[in-house]
C-alpha cells in the first residue's frame, strides 16, 4: 500500500471518529445550544480548512465579483460555513429526534407538490446543495409522501451505513448516482408509482450534460430532470428550503415547471435546463450563504 492510500486512511479514521464524537454530544445537547457548537465548529473550519475556503472565495468572486465587495464576498463565505455546520448539526439531532421536525420546518406551496402528485405520473423535485435539504426529504416523509433522491456514495463506507440506516428509518428511498443504468432504472421505476424524486441540478457535469448561464458564465449542467420529464410525463417542480431568522426552515414548493418545446430535442432539453437553472440563481442571489459554494461549479469549460 503506497503513503498515498494510508494518508487517506488515517484521514477517514479520523473524521469517522470526528463524526461520531459530534453524533454523541448532539444526542445529549438540548436544541438551544446546539447552534452554539455548530458557530464554534464554523468558526475552527474557515479557519483551518483552508483549501475549501480558498475554493468558496474564488467561486463567489467569479459570481459576485463585480456585483459585492470583497468584504461582503468575504462574510457570505464565513456565513456559507456557519450554515453547513449548523445543517450538519441538525441532521445528527433530527435523526434522533423526528417528532419536533413538524413544529420545526415549515411548508409553504404545498397546494404545488398535491396538484403535482395528483397528476399520478410522479414529481421530480428539482433543487440544489441549498439549505438544508436533507431535512426537505425527511419532512416531506413525515407528511406522507413517498420520496427518495438521487445521491453519489460517500467516500467512508462506515459513514454511508450510518446515513442509509437513518434513511431507511425514515422511509427515504436512496438511488445511487453510479451504475448509471440503475440509477435511471430505479428512478423510472420510482415515477411510474407515482413518488417524488429528488435531484439536485447546481453540479458541475463535466462533459455528459449542456452548457447553460448560471452567474452570467457557462456551467456544465445535467439534463437527467428533463429527460426523465419527457419519458415519464412526470411534473417537475422546483423547490427550497430556506433557514429563518430563528434557525427554523421552510419549505418553498414552485409551481410546476412548464416546458417549452424547441426547434430540436436537445434545444428543448438545453431551454429547459436553463430555466431550472434560472429558478436556482435567483434563489441563490436572494440567500447566498444558503448556498454549498465550497463546490468548483464552474470546473468544466466548454469547448469553444
Amino acid at each position: 500500500m503506497d503513503s498515498k492510500k494510508i494518508r487517506k486512511g488515517i484521514g477517514r479514521f479520523f473524521a469517522w471518529l470526528g463524526l461520531n464524537t459530534c453524533s454523541l454530544i448532539i444526542r445529549f445537547t438540548p436544541r438551544r445550544y446546539l447552534y452554539g457548537f455548530a458557530n464554534g465548529i464554523s468558526a475552527l473550519g474557515y479557519r483551518f480548512v483552508a483549501r475549501h475556503r480558498r475554493i468558496a472565495l474564488e467561486s463567489l468572486e467569479l459570481a459576485f465579483g463585480k456585483e459585492k465587495s470583497q468584504e461582503e464576498r468575504e462574510k457570505i463565505a464565513r456565513d456559507c460555513f456557519t450554515f453547513l455546520a449548523k445543517s450538519g448539526v441538525e441532521i445528527f439531532y433530527f435523526m434522533n429526534n423526528t417528532h419536533q421536525m413538524k413544529e420545526f420546518i415549515q411548508i409553504v406551496g404545498k397546494e404545488n407538490l398535491d396538484k403535482a402528485v395528483s397528476r399520478g405520473r410522479g414529481v421530480i423535485l428539482v433543487s440544489a446543495h441549498f439549505g438544508n435539504f436533507p431535512l426537505m426529504l425527511c419532512r416531506l416523509s413525515l407528511e406522507g409522501y413517498r420520496v427518495g433522491g438521487i445521491i453519489r456514495h460517500m467516500r467512508d463506507e462506515r459513514a454511508e451505513k450510518m446515513f442509509m440506516a437513518a434513511r431507511n428509518r425514515l422511509n427515504i428511498k436512496t438511488i445511487y448516482s453510479q451504475p448509471r443504468n440503475v440509477c435511471i432504472n430505479k428512478t423510472l421505476e420510482a415515477l411510474r408509482n407515482n413518488e417524488l424524486v429528488f435531484i439536485p441540478l447546481d453540479q458541475n457535469f463535466g462533459t455528459g450534460g449542456v452548457f447553460v448561464d448560471f452567474f452570467g458564465r457557462k456551467a456544465a449542467t445535467a439534463t437527467g430532470p428533463i429527460v426523465l420529464a419527457q419519458r415519464t410525463g412526470a411534473a417537475v417542480l422546483p423547490c427550497f428550503i430556506v433557514r429563518q431568522k430563528d434557525d427554523r426552515h421552510k419549505i418553498i414548493f414552485e409551481s410546476a415547471l412548464e416546458l417549452e418545446e424547441g426547434q430540436s430535442p436537445k434545444e428543448t432539453v438545453g431551454i429547459n435546463v436553463q430555466k431550472l437553472t434560472c429558478i436556482i440563481e435567483a434563489y441563490i442571489r436572494r440567500f447566498p450563504a444558503e448556498w454549498g459554494w465550497i463546490h468548483r461549479r464552474w470546473k468544466s469549460r466548454p469547448p469553444e
